[in-house]
């Protein structure tokens, strides 16, 4: 499968794209029109990074979204990808129209980039421009039989179509259920329990958890901590992966719990999450 979603914060980049001193605001600005694709490359990706939120970046990263000469000999485009992601950090709703216009692209990775960071700025205008992608791999409300379309990112679409709770693509998003690729399969539960609230969807990611492949549980760690699915806590506490995944994963929970109860105390939900994640620290 072409897609690999960014579940958990990238930080693939090391070395010197760590350092928060190698550049300025106004150097990264000024290098996004640079001669040198490297520094505009980089530019794009530090000021997501590092939640630069400015006017002016957000301006110069949504010009880099019709960049044309970063282009890999297969026909991506690199700058585009990294300034669609920055732009889903920087919580400026002037990018939702730009990165709905980036979902048209050519390049998948610069798709799946525009609808994680429209998921990110929670705008429903996007909505449409969302089902529209994802019936691409449809028969009117079944998938396509003779051959699974894999030629859009639809685990971040359906990821976003479940963040922002659009309940009317429901008989669009079930069918996913049973695509051939796993991590589309938990998108669409993730993206099925939001809009329904119904346990039996969170119960298959709980269950998932128990799978062989290391990278399909931290992804199922990452959507259940996304939709504050309480009943896979223990479940999430014993999962067969890096204690820091376990541990965002449980924030995720306790973020729910917090933000869903109108008491001064904490819940039981929350306590038990609590003492979850200090017996992982």
């Amino acid at each position: 499968m072409n897609s690999s979603p960014q579940k958990f914060e990238d930080l693939s980049l090391t070395g010197d794209f760590t350092d928060s001193e190698s550049l300025t605001v106004e150097q990264a600005i000024a290098n996004l029109e640079s001669a040198d694709l490297g520094l505009r490359f980089y530019a794009a990706w530090w000021l997501g990074r590092f939640r630069v939120c400015e006017p002016a970046v957000v301006k110069a990263l949504i010009t880099a979204l019709e960049d044309e000469a970063d282009r890999t000999p297969e026909g991506g485009y690199p700058l585009r990808r990294n300034a669609a992601r920055a732009l889903g950090k920087l919580s400026d709703r002037q990018a939702v129209i730009p990165l709905i216009a980036s979902l048209d692209c050519s390049d998948f990775y610069v798709r799946e980039a525009a609808a994680q960071s429209l998921e990110m700025l929670g705008d429903p205008v996007c909505i449409p421009a969302l089902i529209k992608l994802l019936q691409v791999g449809l028969e009117g409300e079944q998938l396509i039989s003779n051959q699974p379309d894999l030629s859009q990112p639809y685990d971040a679409i359906l990821e976003a179509l479940g963040s922002l709770r659009a309940t009317e693509c429901i008989p669009l998003v079930k069918p996913f259920l049973e695509h051939p690729i796993e991590l589309v399969q938990y998108a669409a539960a993730r993206a099925m329990y939001q809009l329904t609230q119904e346990p039996v969807y969170g119960e298959r990611l709980v269950k998932a958890l128990a799978g062989d492949k290391l990278q399909l549980r931290r992804a199922v760690l990452a959507d259940l901590g996304a939709i504050g699915y309480l009943a896979a806590a223990d479940a999430i506490a014993e999962t067969l992966a890096e204690n820091s995944l376990k541990l965002i994963s449980l924030k995720g929970l306790l973020e729910h719990q917090v933000n869903n109860t109108t008491a001064s105390t904490l819940s039981e939900g929350a306590i038990k999450v609590m003492n979850l994640m200090d017996s992982l620290l």
